[in-house]
């Protein structure tokens, strides 16, 4: 009984042993974002450190290449690539390899972004109409494309909540306020099977590019509240709209916001500087920091939050030290 008791042990502690290695690993690519170039000549897919450092190039490609997202393991990504003449969603490897077409639509697909499970993508497609974009889904594969919010006008960047229920989109609709450039844009969400849609913000200008914090309880997202569709500054809501806060006060861009994973800082990108760089800095606006310092435009970053940073796992994790705290239950095997 004795003997069997512990070889059930050995197996439960080395099980753990080889996940937590996994998620080291893992860790190791939490200091990472992934971002456009226009270093070499047309934008292709870069991934650096967090500090800058480390930079390598993932697409080589002669037509452009943006719009980059992480899957939550940190093993493939998905961007947007022109080489087949139109706008489509495809996916590779993490080091650059396997690079394969998911969409393959006449029409422009653009805006890809994951689900915690990395079983699905969300994007924008205007294969309804030219002007009208709207959200769909599709298996990570490419499968089961379908559109989520069928609406006349337009919805576009779409991200996901970290528990995989909601998503959050910027849309153009005709109640909103229309001022001499087009209607604008406001955050709205939904369900993520599309329906329950809300409508977020109220500002007579337009906010883009709505990303969810780690925690579910903020959104960060990018508004041009002077309306001149260039002087784009970084704001904060909670996630059900409210206690609105501004983050950046710039006069150049501030634009494409996107959290570290453990929610205390958000990385994007700003022409404040002359050309489009990568900026971090902490939550409130504070201890801003250039990444990049290039001479031509870097834009489009999306720093990597692992898929045991924003679900209930066995684990806590500690991305600084590399440590480990075990819960309750190991500790009760070891008894």
């Amino acid at each position: 009984m004795y003997r069997r008791t512990n070889l059930t042990h050995l197996i439960l502690v080395g099980a753990v042993a080889l996940c937590l290695i996994s998620l080291m690993i893992c860790v190791d690519a939490q200091a990472q974002v992934v971002f456009v170039s226009h270093r070499e000549g047309n934008p292709q897919i870069y991934v650096m450190d967090i500090n800058g450092g480390n930079l390598q190039r993932l697409s080589d490609n002669s037509h452009d290449d943006w719009h980059p997202s992480w899957s939550p393991d940190g093993k493939r990504i998905v961007f947007v690539s022109h080489r087949e003449g139109n706008a489509d969603v495809y996916v590779m490897d993490a080091d650059g390899g396997n690079q394969q077409n998911l969409t393959k639509n006449l029409r422009n697909d653009s805006s890809p972004s994951w689900s915690p499970n990395g079983k699905h993508i969300v994007f924008e497609s205007n294969r309804a109409g030219a002007f009208n974009y709207d959200i769909y889904v599709m298996d990570a594969d490419g499968d089961n494309q379908h559109n989520l919010t069928n609406n006349p006008n337009a919805d576009q960047f779409p991200s996901w909540s970290p528990d995989g229920k909601r998503i959050v989109f910027s849309a153009r609709r005709s109640r909103h306020f229309e001022n001499e450039l087009e209607i604008s844009h406001e955050i709205y969400v939904m369900n993520a099977d599309g329906s329950n849609q809300q409508r977020l913000t109220e500002n007579r200008k337009n906010d883009w590019f709505p990303a969810w914090s780690p925690d579910g309880k903020r959104i960060a997202f990018a508004s041009d509240r002077k309306g001149d569709l260039e002087n784009f500054e970084i704001y904060m809501i909670d996630a059900d709209g409210g206690n609105q806060q501004k983050l950046t006060a710039d006069r150049k861009d501030d634009s494409f916001p996107s959290w570290s994973p453990d929610g205390k800082r958000i990385v994007f990108h700003s022409n404040r500087e002359g050309n489009f760089e990568i900026y971090v800095m902490d939550v409130d606006g504070g201890n801003l920091q250039n990444l990049t310092n290039n001479r031509k435009h870097d834009v489009s970053p999306a720093w990597f939050v692992p898929a045991f940073a924003v679900e209930v796992t066995p684990f806590a994790v500690s991305p600084a030290g590399k440590k480990f705290t075990m819960w309750g239950w190991l500790k009760q095997v070891d008894q």
